[in-house]
């Protein structure tokens, strides 16, 4: 693996449409015209690079720790590999944790600007929160990830910061109604986590990685597989009964579509190995429902 190849690995492009999924429905909500907005594309490029940077620190911080190895059934990471450096892979982390604070600190000067000095810090501080977030993951002793704790960061990042957040950022405001979306985003992206901790179940628990799958048993974590997706479009479709004005509304509901044969595909398939593919199409499905979302929310 040559080395652009390998850092484009590292970057895990497919894991990217997800991480937008919920600033382009927060952004919907704000704002009709948000896609001609310097907003909207400061906090995608802010997003992205939370998103590269929580990559960059899951290789790294599984890599040093031994998590990846050859027990592990997903495709090979670029530490384990040994196409990148512990080096160039740390100075890849600071550099990408650098420029995406800085993009962020210009999303909030944009949204905010001078009259707005509370809400400036509040979110400059949640941006550092979400940073820390990032790399914290699997790096260090306190590893969160390692605890069982990955699925309540997942939601809480992708989903409500990254819907209501966005949203504020247009808005200065809060809605109760925002939260509905919110919560669908963030449990379709908990449920990308758990099906790749479902895949990498038996890895993980003889490396001492102890994720909530590893928790909870592969049995009853295909129960909250379940519990995830369905509760995803109740919440969407509480959403929809409360705001629905015309036929428009209804487009989004194309999305669930994928998401029911995913159910059914992980209920047939015995073996959890087997569940990678899974994931790219719960990710391209939310994205998907992002796009379908926002196109019922300004047409």
């Amino acid at each position: 693996m040559n080395t652009l190849k390998a850092w484009v690995s590292a970057a895990r492009l497919r894991t990217l449409p997800l991480s937008v999924s919920g600033i382009i429905v927060g952004s919907a909500l704000g704002n009709k015209s948000f896609i001609s907005t310097s907003i909207f594309w400061l906090a995608v490029l802010t997003t992205l690079g939370l998103q590269i940077l929580s990559n960059f620190a899951n290789d790294y911080g599984d890599g040093v720790k031994g998590t990846d190895n050859e027990d592990r059934v997903g495709p090979q990471r670029a530490l384990q590999s040994g196409a990148i450096s512990k080096k160039g892979m740390l100075n890849a982390i600071v550099l990408t944790a650098f420029l995406t604070l800085i993009v962020a600190i210009a999303l909030i000067y944009v949204s905010f600007g001078k009259e707005n000095f509370f809400y400036s810090v509040f979110f400059f501080v949640l941006g550092l929160g979400a940073i820390a977030a990032a790399i914290k993951y699997t790096i260090g002793n306190s590893a969160y990830g390692y605890r069982g704790l990955g699925d309540v960061f997942v939601f809480i990042f992708f989903g409500l910061v990254s819907v209501v957040g966005c949203y504020f950022l247009f808005t200065k405001e809060l809605n109760g109604v925002v939260f509905l979306p919110a919560v669908t985003i963030g449990l379709l992206s908990t449920a990308v986590l758990n099906l790749n901790n479902m895949r990498d179940h038996h890895s993980d628990k003889k490396a001492q990685k102890n994720t909530l799958v590893v928790k909870l048993g592969i049995h009853r974590a295909r129960k909250y597989h379940y519990s995830l997706i369905v509760l995803s479009m109740i919440t969407m479709l509480l959403f929809l009964l409360i705001t629905y004005k015309n036929p428009k509304g209804l487009l989004f509901l194309i999305a669930f579509i994928p998401l029911l044969i995913h159910i059914r595909k992980v209920k047939t398939t015995k073996h959890s190995q087997l569940l990678d593919p899974e994931l790219k199409k719960v990710a391209l499905t939310t994205f998907l429902l992002s796009i379908l979302f926002s196109l019922s929310q300004i047409l």
